[in-house]
């Protein structure tokens, strides 16, 4: 198991590398594949996640009802992080003001405690079983990529030299492994670990709908792009066949 997470980890310093590289180069079709990712995530999260949770409080004949408030805080707690220091593209006519390197910085910081708790994600999954860390590792991987890309974007658009720019994408790309490889130093009993997937859920559910998605429609919305979706959708719904 030990193995099988510092690899998943290594992948995740690899995806948020490359997608820090895209958005370096160009982000040409790029819409594509985040169309794509946000599918991953909704699949993750409808058919395994949300199913993992009800079996363990099945198990441990607990209420539902903690592990719900905990998505919800889940996903509000990232919405408010992020709308507070700008972490989404801010329409830079409207806030001139706001394009200034330490605001990229800022936005940059954010994006790591973020990627973060991205790869504490998959080591708490792991504990859980298997097929749910596969597939947490399966969203985050994909998901990675875009924050390799946010992390550049966000940098250079405030006017951050390219050097530092890099920096804080190897700084981004290493974060989701500290986080994975912590995870073998503790475990959480099932009571408390359910609530922790909850609040993971309700942050993978804002990440796809709030974030992934709205980008990937922002500049060339296309059919191509929402069947796409629907194919990350149906790719997760046969690894959860499989798992």
């Amino acid at each position: 198991m030990s193995l099988t997470i510092i690899l998943i980890a290594f992948s995740t310093f690899i995806s948020t590398l490359a997608g820090g590289y895209v958005a370096l180069k160009n982000k040409k079709h790029i819409n594509r594949i985040l169309g794509y990712t946000a599918g991953v995530l909704l699949g993750v999260v409808a058919f395994e996640l949300l199913p993992e949770i009800f079996d363990i409080l099945q198990n441990i004949h607990a209420s539902p009802t903690g592990a719900m408030i905990a998505l919800v805080c889940g996903f509000l707690a990232l919405h408010i992080v992020e709308k507070s220091i700008l972490i989404h593209h801010t329409k830079d006519e409207d806030y001139p003001v706001h394009k200034h390197p330490h605001v990229g910085v800022a936005s940059a910081v954010a994006l790591i405690g973020h990627s973060l708790l991205d790869g504490i994600g998959i080591g708490l999954a792991f504990q859980a079983s298997t097929a749910i860390g596969v597939a947490v590792a399966i969203a985050v991987i994909a998901h990675d990529f875009t924050d390799g890309l946010n992390t550049v974007n966000l940098m250079l658009v405030n006017k951050n030299k390219t050097t530092k720019t890099i920096v804080f994408l190897v700084l981004d790309a290493l974060a989701p492994v500290v986080g994975a490889l912590s995870t073998m130093l503790f475990s959480i009993p099932d009571n408390l670990l359910v609530i922790y997937l909850g609040f993971f859920t309700g942050f993978l559910l804002y990440i796809g709908s709030s974030e992934i998605l709205p980008e990937a429609h922002s500049k060339n919305s296309s059919y191509k792009t929402i069947m796409l979706t629907v194919l990350g959708v149906v790719f997760m719904y046969l690894i959860s066949l499989t798992a």
